[in-house]
């Protein structure tokens, strides 16, 4: 069976990869710690659904396949599949294709390990997605959200970042440990980031790691970030939701990662027949938008970035999911998308009528996902609630005039003060509770023009220094007022 599989995927590879799997082999061989026990040596790959990490796990899978039939053993292969909120079912059945057409679930010599937070089981294809997992990223995006007007960035991908570098070391921990990590990232890819967390630890003030301890130092300054961030977004009395939201770093100093970057061919259109024929991968409406091929959260960020146009700019929706799809075919065109993928997100978006589609597609997404209705996203996108509520008479003046009325005991409230009915309007109007909405109160508003060359929060470090984001000049009223603005996202 295994030769058979190897063979198929031989054929279904691009021809320059053939020969390179065989070079990988060779070289991942030399780096194993007990070359001359290759079945003791346990190799980690992580597997998040898309279309790029599908690649290098078939990549992974042949060099496997191919150590096997040199040696007629070979090392345990280990594949982690990260969980979160924004992974559709389509994802898992993707997943599942790819498991099938290259042979891994009736072979011993792979490990198959699904992970939700901190909590690692077998992967389960029909595993339904866990209420307290749902919550968690619920709360996560809410509470970001709720500081940065529902910014893409901010709303999806800080604590989802944190999270994956978390899953990294939980996943390589687990049961034996690892003895090896395979990333489809450069070793200058790897530097890079690794120095930007150092830098980016610094600036909000911590000490980093020692850079000798390698990744168990990057998790150690993860870590750091993670707990200040979070103390940020759910307030440093939160002591429980900060201390489940850290980056696992108990694994040993000496584990290094090993790149498969300079075999491979990253461009999706040098595999696609890899990808579509031999592994059965599905482009969904659902988990396929802009960048991520595994993630219905990008629809979400620009169903946000249509209604802050919309609501708290008194533009139009389109005029706002416009300024997103522009940038976001820009990162697909930068990121070296196929030609025919770009034009097929371009056209889900380019008419009226398409518009209007995806924003129902956006809305029952938010809802089945994340619990959430238009009257909380809404909420969001004003940031209504932080920074001592900056932004509450403009938010109560355009969604809830009924309220402008009630503006100081609204504030009293947040303040501290207890008033029942009104604290179970604001609960339903932002979807968080009245304590969560009173750290936001308490708490950080980011703001584009925040001086960052000083010490500032952590979400505004991170904000300022994301290389996903492009400034832009927006009109902010139905007088075409134009102010500098930023779109960000995936």
């Amino acid at each position: 069976m295994p030769s058979v599989v190897l063979d198929e995927l031989r054929k279904a590879l691009p021809e320059q990869d053939v020969p390179a799997v065989e070079r990988c082999a060779t070289d991942l061989y030399n780096a194993l710690p007990r070359p001359d026990e290759l079945g003791k040596n346990i190799v980690m790959v992580a597997y998040g659904g898309g279309k790029d990490s599908a690649y290098a796990v078939a990549f992974v899978r042949a060099v496997h396949l191919a150590l096997a039939e040199r040696h007629g053993e070979t090392f345990q292969l280990r594949i982690v599949t990260m969980r979160h909120g924004g992974m559709p079912y389509q994802v898992m059945l993707n997943i599942d294709r790819t498991y099938r057409a290259l042979g891994v679930y009736d072979d011993p010599h792979t490990e198959l390990l699904l992970l939700e937070g901190d909590q690692v089981r077998p992967f389960e294809r029909d595993r339904a997605m866990p209420y307290k997992l749902l919550e968690f990223n619920r709360t996560d995006m809410l509470m970001s959200g709720h500081r940065a007007y529902g910014d893409g960035r901010a709303t999806f991908c800080n604590a989802c970042n944190l999270n994956v570098a978390n899953s990294f070391g939980v996943a390589a921990r687990h049961g034996d440990g690892v003895d090896l990590i395979i990333t489809g990232d450069s070793p200058r890819e790897q530097r890079d980031y690794a120095l930007w967390i150092r830098k980016l630890a610094r600036k909000a003030g911590q000490k980093p790691a020692d850079s000798g301890k390698g990744f168990k130092g990057t998790l150690e300054t993860l870590n750091g970030l993670a707990q200040a961030y979070f103390q940020e977004i759910h307030g440093t009395e939160n002591v429980e939701r900060i201390q489940e939201r850290g980056v696992t770093s108990d694994v040993p100093v000496g584990l290094q990662f090993f790149s498969i970057y300079d075999y491979t061919s990253y461009a999706s259109g040098a595999h696609w027949q890899l990808l579509t024929g031999h592994l059965g991968f599905v482009f969904d409406e659902i988990a396929f938008n802009f960048t991520e091929s595994d993630c219905a959260n990008p629809a979400l960020m620009a169903h946000l970035r249509g209604l802050r146009t919309e609501r708290a700019y008194k533009r139009s929706y389109a005029e706002g999911i416009g300024q997103y799809v522009d940038f976001a075919l820009g990162l697909m065109e930068r990121k070296h998308f196929p030609q025919h993928l770009i034009d097929e997100m371009r056209e889900r978006y380019r008419t009226d009528a398409g518009v209007e589609t995806m924003r129902k597609v956006a809305a029952q997404y938010a809802e089945d996902a994340f619990g959430l209705n238009e009257t909380q996203m809404v909420c969001m996108v004003y940031s209504p609630f932080a920074g001592r509520a900056a932004n509450l008479h403009e938010f109560l003046a355009g969604e809830h005039p009924e309220l402008v009325q009630d503006e100081e005991r609204i504030r009293a409230v947040l303040a501290g003060a207890e008033d029942g009915e009104l604290a179970a309007r604001l609960e339903r109007i932002s979807g968080l509770s009245i304590t969560d909405l009173r750290v936001l109160h308490d708490g950080p508003l980011w703001s584009p023009s925040t001086d960052v060359s000083v010490q500032a929060p952590v979400l505004q470090q991170v904000m300022s220094t994301d290389p996903h984001q492009k400034v832009i000049t927006a009109k902010y009223n139905r007088e075409g007022d134009e102010i500098l603005d930023r779109v960000a996202g995936r």
